[in-house]
């Protein structure tokens, strides 16, 4: 069974951008991911003004029975999240080093265009191999 659900990545206006599954029970139909990837925008915006804490970036973490919900939102607001199995440890690194392949290679290739879908080879390619490698930590904890 996979660690990774799924990733999602929503531009800062709360568009789904990309939607990769890794292998979850069901695979949610475009409908369903575009849903998810709304909700979670609303649910991370309306948490920052909530929060009684000053300077809350949002909810980063929600734990439910059958899943973990990671999130990481860079500084220009978009947002980078992970479903994965309950309790996963080292989500957070995983998200960054997927923020750091997004910034070299889809923000860096002169024919994406800002926040649109992606579809980029190199970074589907990089993403699948640092997903792969954090299967193998994975196992080997």
């Amino acid at each position: 069974m996979a660690a990774i659900y799924s990733l999602f990545i929503i531009n800062k206006s709360g568009g789904l951008i990309f939607y990769k599954d890794y292998g979850s029970a069901e695979r949610m139909d475009t409908n369903d991911s575009l849903r998810l990837a709304s909700l979670w925008h609303s649910m991370h915006a309306i948490s920052q003004q909530l929060s009684p804490t000053v300077g809350c970036s949002g909810i980063e973490l929600l734990e439910a029975d059958s899943f973990d919900l990671h999130c990481f939102q860079s500084l220009t607001g978009t947002k980078f999240f992970v479903v994965c199995e309950p309790r996963t440890q080292h989500m957070e690194g995983l998200l960054k080093l997927i923020y750091e392949l997004y910034t070299d290679y889809v923000l860096k290739n002169p024919f994406y265009e800002m926040e649109m879908p992606i579809r980029c080879e190199l970074f589907d390619l990089n993403l699948s191999q640092a997903i792969q490698k954090d299967r193998v930590a994975l196992l080997g904890r």
